[in-house]
């Protein structure tokens, strides 16, 4: 009976012969795709070193990514007029960024970097509200 093209085709039963051959390799047969499959996205395999962060958070160099939580969380003390704590996530940053160039796999540097300029506007913040408490003062 020939094969309808509708079917898909049904793996042959093992035989006898094929017992004989075993030294030779056998081809692996692909199974038959149907439209659908290619519209799947296919699965990634995991890489041995995949952490599953995809290398967003730097959890190798905790200096600098301590930096960038002070820094962005260091914006409220900000409106409290307490932006002299801004100094803190420079010398994190400084410190993220030496280990980042010591170590390149611990990565880090995009956080150490946002660390060390929220901090620099903190303490300018902090700065320039000084010379306006000043400025108010010596005018009354």
């Amino acid at each position: 009976m020939p094969p309808n093209d509708d079917e898909p085709e049904r793996p042959r039963a093992r035989r006898s012969e094929d017992d004989e051959d075993e030294d030779r390799p056998r081809s692996r047969r692909r199974r038959d795709e149907d439209e659908d499959d290619y519209d799947r996205p296919r699965r990634r395999r995991p890489h041995p070193d995949d952490d599953g962060t995809g290398g967003l958070i730097p959890y190798k160099n905790p200096k600098a990514l301590a930096a960038y939580y002070c820094g962005v969380f260091g914006l409220i003390s900000c409106f409290l007029v307490l932006g002299i704590f801004g100094i803190v996530p420079i010398v994190l940053g400084v410190k993220g960024l030496k280990y980042a160039k010591l170590h390149p796999e611990a990565k880090g540097q995009a956080h150490a970097i946002i660390g060390i300029v929220l901090g620099i506007i903190e303490v300018l913040s902090f700065l320039a509200a000084i010379v306006v408490v000043i400025v108010a003062v010596a005018t009354k």
